[in-house]
């Protein structure tokens, strides 16, 4: 730090580990656990699911028994003249079972085709998982990255507030113009009105977190390390292929589309059927015979069982429609299996450089700090001995908290950045994170231990 008399520009010396606390934090794996459980996007996709499982037991009832009964009671108002049993009341009950034998198959491949399904519904739940920690940890960063802005810039006013003192001291003395003055003030001026920026943009983050996970946000804590990072964008793609949850639900759409023409071609066999039926009657009494001498039992009891086929012949052309509107549509999947695919693909390998690059720039932005302290120290120096204007100094201020800012932004960037490739390769999910059983973040599945690829901010 250099002086002029008793005041004059302070350093900015904010560490590099500017997302670190010594305060009671909130972590990043408490806030995706809360976000789990109540998150409404989550929540809603689960119920989604469990409407999905119930496809499995629709189908299968294809396949059981079907047994109904029924019971009526009847008042006789107008009873036919010519009737020689003429009841006044009756109840009657009637009780049917029907068994499917043989279906054409349609049972069957609804069944699989319902488990292909309930596959899908799960990769889907896995998918909805992944963009929601993924837009988790990027609002959990943003919030940090924001605050470490408000505090560098309030900083930066404090510096800058020394600064036109110390100017104006000087101006007292001689040693300075008003235009030095004024040039000070109007830098100060600019650093409030980009404090009052970064402030509506903390803001703007603070809305978002709560909208995602749920809970204000905290003191948060510096988020661990990732591990489980690829050291090469095909070895990337090779665990995205494999696991991706987007893809895997195609795969399995695509199935269930492929079982629903066996479906469709099943309504052009015979289906056959075990039958049996008994039904009983009461007149209470109130049947009564017209001729003299003759009278009629009040109860009966029937039971029939037997076989009933279905043996279709023209159906109206509608079992063809049926399989060629399925054919297509399987068609469709297939073509949205390859359409996933490519996607995939792009995305992870996209990732993948978005990681590489954000390390770099990582690197560079730590390489910039270091040179705009070294030349804010030389500026000053050459200030002081009248080689350098306050404007130099002002400028070389402004360069370097320009760098803290980049390095900061640099550093939320290559975690969001790490954390996406992780759920483009389908990692990123809540058994990944430890979150379906309640363990600790990152630790099953992901490995136990940093690789040399782990990502982790600077200290």
């Amino acid at each position: 730090m250099m002086k002029f008399g008793n005041r004059w520009i302070l350093v900015l010396a904010l560490p590099l580990g500017i997302f670190s606390s010594t305060l009671q934090a909130e972590t990043l794996g408490e806030a995706l656990q809360y976000a789990y459980r109540t998150n409404p996007s989550i929540t809603g996709a689960r119920a989604a699911l469990r409407a999905v499982d119930e496809g499995v037991p629709i189908a299968k009832s294809g396949a059981r028994p079907n047994l109904s009964a029924t019971a009526d009671y009847q008042e006789f108002l107008i009873r036919s003249a010519n009737s020689f049993a003429a009841p006044l009341r009756a109840a009657n009950a009637a009780a049917s079972l029907s068994m499917p034998i043989y279906q054409g198959g349609r049972v069957k491949y609804s069944i699989r085709a319902a488990d292909a399904r309930v596959l899908a519904g799960r990769q889907n739940l896995r998918a909805a998982e992944a963009d929601l920690f993924t837009a988790i940890v990027s609002v959990y960063l943003d919030v940090m990255r924001d605050e470490a802005i408000v505090d560098l810039n309030k900083r930066n006013i404090v510096v800058l507030t020394t600064n036109l003192e110390a100017t104006r001291d000087r101006f007292e003395v001689g040693d300075l113009t008003r235009t030095d003055i004024a040039q000070s003030e109007a830098r100060l001026e600019g650093a409030r009105g980009q404090l009052e920026l970064a402030q509506s943009q903390l803001d703007a983050s603070l809305e978002n977190y709560l909208r995602f996970v749920g809970l204000p946000a905290r003191q948060l804590e510096k988020p661990p390390m990732l591990p489980g990072l690829p050291p090469s964008a095909d070895a990337a793609l090779e665990i995205a292929l494999e696991r991706n949850p987007m893809l895997a639900a195609a795969k399995a759409d695509a199935n269930a589309t492929n079982l629903d023409i066996r479906v469709a071609e099943a309504a052009r066999l015979p289906r056959l059927s075990a039958v049996g039926s008994a039904n009983y009657n009461n007149y209470l009494g109130s049947l009564n015979s017209t001729i003299p001498g003759r009278s009629f039992v009040q109860t009966q009891r029937t039971a029939t069982v037997g076989l009933s086929a279905t043996i279709p012949l023209y159906q109206g052309g509608l079992p063809a429609a049926q399989v060629r509107r399925a054919q297509a549509v399987a068609s469709q999947s297939l073509e949205q299996v390859v359409l996933v695919e490519r996607q995939v693909t792009a995305e992870t390998r996209a990732a993948f450089s978005r990681y590489l690059a954000t390390q770099s720039v990582i690197r560079s932005a730590q390489a910039q700090l270091a040179a705009n302290e070294l030349a804010l120290e030389g500026v000053r120096a050459e200030n002081s001995v009248g080689t350098r204007n306050i404007l130099d100094v002002l400028n070389a201020q402004q360069e370097l908290l320009n760098s803290r800012v980049q390095l900061v932004t640099a550093e939320r960037d290559a975690y969001v950045a790490s954390f996406a490739l992780l759920a483009s390769m389908g990692k990123a999910e809540a058994a990944d994170l430890g979150l379906a059983g309640g363990g600790d973040l990152f630790t099953p599945r992901l490995g136990s231990a940093a690789s040399s690829s782990a990502v982790v901010l600077p200290k």
